[in-house]
């Protein structure tokens, strides 16, 4: 294959204690598919293959996804928790301030009929 007909693209997963880059170069009309079998990363002992979504830049795809040059695949691992769970967690671990002292809540001067 001469370098025009070839589509560099690279693979990447990464989890605790597992960084993987893998860097492919496959033929014109190639799909994500084609991009995860060639980069070997779903035969990695750490990797559970039917768990993982595949993105292309961030944003989700499907394995049937033609790809082009310079596109970067990565295999995402599903969330251990929800992260509007994780915040409401934070919360109610910090503590909260005293109620501030003072006036009551102010009210409109004028407002009254007369």
């Amino acid at each position: 294959m001469s370098r025009g007909d070839v589509l560099d693209v690279t693979v990447v997963y990464a989890a605790p204690g597992v960084e993987a880059i893998v860097r492919v170069a496959l033929r014109p009309g190639s799909v994500v598919g084609d991009a995860l079998a060639a980069s070997g990363l779903l035969d990695l002992p750490a990797v559970d293959a039917k768990l993982l979504a595949f993105a292309i830049h961030g944003e989700r795809v499907a394995v049937s996804l033609p790809l082009r040059a310079g596109d970067r695949v990565e295999l995402t691992r599903p969330l251990v928790v929800d992260a509007k769970e994780a915040r409401r967690r934070r919360a109610a671990k910090r503590p909260r301030p005293p109620p501030a002292s003072g006036p009551g809540p102010a009210t409109r001067r004028g407002s009254g009929t007369a």
